[in-house]
């Protein structure tokens, strides 16, 4: 369960804080995004924040952006989001 939980905060690829900003903006607003455990989060826009909402209504917002790892780009957000059950 751990580990499911884990992997639902990890999207495959190296997206920066630029590039998920246009995939909402070609979205009309919205970006779905796949996790390593094969779940949807939403991104979209509130206000200037980029906000998460997960499979089940949950929010969390970025805090951080593009915090540059050798394996790829971290975005820190203020809450867990949870994988729909």
């Amino acid at each position: 369960m751990a580990s499911a939980i884990l992997t639902y905060h990890v999207v495959a690829g190296n997206v920066s804080a630029a590039q998920l900003l246009e995939m909402i903006k070609a979205g009309n607003g919205k970006a779905e995004l796949t996790t390593v455990a094969g779940g949807k989060l939403t991104a979209s826009l509130k206000g200037k924040n980029v906000v998460l909402t997960d499979e089940k209504g949950g929010m969390a917002t970025v805090t951080t952006k593009d915090v540059n790892q050798k394996n790829g780009v971290i975005h820190l957000i203020d809450h867990v989001v949870l994988l729909k059950s």
